[in-house]
């Protein structure tokens, strides 16, 4: 139900794919799918790795856990297991996903890496090309999401260096960093998680902070910091509840910027709308930077170069370290694989602010990219259906639905 039926066309040499073709077997694409099953409109999903989410199953460390109440983090349709946690780890996460892909029937061709995507303006359809096939749909869901690139920043020098070089998605457990000096380059959610599990390890952690961040408590009278927030903007203006988070923020955790955090100017809720850039939700690396088991440098310009046993600074300072973890990040890869289209920026994020970004030109869609997480990418999905099915309903009512005749008469 949820696999789209396809037909070969002997003239284009192309898969023909009855409904949309979705680019990504990560939670975006299953939503989108599971939303268009529901509404009776197949889809074809596309998935460059071998395995449904192979972010969360490949690329992420071994304790972490969802930083959200399991409520914001799940998928429209279907409702995590009751016996979960509130905070669900990992693997529980992943089993979550795949058992929402079995309930929908969701079959996504894995191995199927995106070459190029296109809009044919001669034929009116998108056409798709993977390493092994073409396919071709009146419609392309975009469901590769922010975070399928890591960042890895060019520092001079780091060829040289004799210890060990791992970005975050490599990362798994700090037992590979025993007894280490570890030189961290980022403070956000996941530098500071990387850092408490280097702790747990007897590592030493070292991290550079460059820029100013907001660390919040994960939770407010036990209540989730986020929940609570999402609770007083349905009610309150949104500087008013960045101030409120702040205030309790302050109270709970003290004062960041005696210990190397400096806060930015812009409020958490608004910052993260405007740029993407999520608050930390402190999982106990604050109390472990207080004791200084977590080093915290300010690096007023960043890294200068990377040396043989350490790292100069731009400011004159310098360390010794025998491990580099970059917690910098990650990025879409949408401008390697989509042609010619004007509804994405450089960066690979649509053009159209939310909440009005998941519907492009030409049957274009995107799906996960609200910056406003798994809620955010839930909202998506459900519009998405609804405008697509409204479209399907059109065209099989008018009885085209050969695709034999559909492509003739184009």
């Amino acid at each position: 139900m949820g696999s789209s039926q396809q037909h070969h066309h002997n003239d284009t040499d192309c898969v023909w794919v009855h409904g949309p073709i979705i680019v990504g077997a990560g939670p975006s694409g299953l939503a989108a799918s599971a939303c268009l099953t529901q509404q009776g409109v197949p889809s074809l999903i596309l998935e460059k790795s071998d395995c449904l989410a192979s972010l969360w199953q490949h690329r992420t460390y071994d304790r972490l856990k969802l930083h959200l109440p399991k409520q914001f983090c799940e998928l429209p349709l279907l409702g995590f297991p009751q016996d979960f946690p509130r905070y669900p780890a990992k693997y529980q996460f992943v089993s979550y996903l795949e058992s929402y892909a079995s309930h929908f029937s969701i079959h996504p061709r894995f191995n199927q890496a995106v070459r190029s995507a296109h809009y044919d303006h001669g034929l009116g359809f998108w056409r798709v090309q993977t390493q092994d096939s073409g396919y071709i749909s009146r419609w392309l869901i975009v469901a590769t999401g922010e975070n399928a690139e890591p960042v890895i920043p060019d520092i001079p020098g780091m060829n040289k260096f004799h210890g060990s070089v791992v970005h975050t998605s490599s990362y798994k457990s700090g037992s590979e960093f025993k007894n280490q000096r570890v030189l961290v380059i980022g403070c956000g959610n996941s530098g500071m998680e990387v850092s408490l599990d280097l702790c747990r390890y007897n590592a030493i952690p070292h991290m550079a902070v460059r820029n100013t961040v907001h660390v919040l408590p994960t939770e407010m009278f036990g209540f989730s910091t986020f929940g609570i927030a999402m609770a007083l903007l349905k009610w309150f203006p949104l500087k008013l509840v960045d101030k409120f988070l702040l205030l309790v923020a302050n109270f709970i955790l003290g004062n960041t910027d005696q210990i190397g955090l400096r806060r930015p100017k812009t409020g958490p809720i608004e910052l993260k709308n405007i740029t993407g850039k999520t608050p930390v939700l402190d999982a106990g690396a604050l109390s472990l930077i207080k004791t200084g088991k977590i080093k915290v440098f300010q690096v007023v310009e960043g890294v200068k170069e990377i040396t043989r046993n350490g790292a100069k600074f731009v400011d004159g300072q310098e360390k010794e370290i025998d491990s580099i973890i970059l917690a910098t990040g990650y990025k879409s890869n949408v401008p390697t694989w989509l042609k010619g289209c004007e509804s994405f920026n450089k960066d690979g994020m649509p053009k159209t602010a939310f909440p009005d970004g998941w519907k492009a030109e030409e049957g274009l869609y995107t799906v996960g990219f609200t910056r406003r997480g798994l809620l955010g990418t839930a909202s998506d999905a459900v519009k998405i259906a609804k405008d697509i099915a409204q479209q399907w309903r059109v065209i099989n009512n008018e009885g085209c639905n050969s695709h034999v005749i559909q492509l003739k008469e184009t």
